[in-house]
């Protein structure tokens, strides 16, 4: 890994790449301060990390992390910034594939936002910050899943839910599953958060190379009506 770079490569693919999965940690509302991989935010997405390489046996899945240069969102959206950064460096290293990001609290509105670059095909959203009118038009035909816990007292899920609703009326193929007594850290029924983020990632990994609706979990919470309990 180069100095500077955003992409940390976690499992390299034992055949040409085909797909990639970017996991995104979360942050701060404002931080100049240096982003390291042993802060909390960082070490929390470690056993996501694990789940999301053991979602799929494809020998040409790709799974790395993005580096963020600060702790911060700042007022200038560093991290997506940097998610862009990560998936410019991931062209350069394994070609046009198509990506599946995972992200945390403030992660995950990264890696909605990120979504805008046509090589993301999918989106886990886990516990996202999405402030009141954070952009959804740019998630034309993109699979999104958001989970999140109904305990969460730092990011809203009824603000998840007007998201997923807000995705939806710009055609993506959007969904909101509610983890019972889930907190915001993933500690509380961590188990059901890792079990969760393997189904949803290896269901969005196949559902991108196929038309229609992904299967199961995510399938499931892309059609209903009204979030889904898990």
């Amino acid at each position: 890994m180069a100095a500077g770079a955003a992409l940390v490569v976690r499992r390299r693919p034992t055949a040409p790449a085909g797909a990639a999965v970017l996991v995104l940690h979360g942050g701060r509302e404002h931080s100049r301060r240096a982003s390291r991989a042993w802060h909390p935010a960082a070490l929390r997405m470690r056993p996501l990390v694990r789940a999301a390489v053991a979602s799929t046996d494809r020998r040409d899945v790709l799974v790395g992390e993005v580096r963020y240069r600060y702790q911060g969102w700042n007022a200038t959206a560093d991290p997506v910034d940097d998610a862009a950064r990560a998936l410019d460096e991931l062209r350069r290293l394994a070609g046009e594939v198509p990506v599946i990001l995972v992200g945390h609290s403030m992660g995950g509105r990264a890696a909605l936002r990120a979504a805008a670059d046509p090589a993301v095909r999918g989106v886990l959203a886990l516990a996202p910050w999405c402030p009141p009118g954070e952009p959804a038009a740019h998630l034309a035909e993109t699979r999104v899943v958001v989970l999140h816990g109904d305990r969460d007292r730092v990011t809203d899920p009824a603000a998840s839910a007007e998201y997923v609703r807000r995705a939806r009326q710009a055609d993506a193929q959007a969904g909101l599953v509610l983890v019972r007594g889930g907190d915001h850290a993933m500690l509380r029924r961590g188990g059901h958060w890792h079990r969760a983020t393997a189904a949803v990632v290896a269901q969005l990994l196949r559902a991108q190379s196929a038309p229609g609706s992904p299967a199961g979990l995510a399938g499931r919470a892309c059609a209903a009506r009204d979030p889904l309990l898990w």
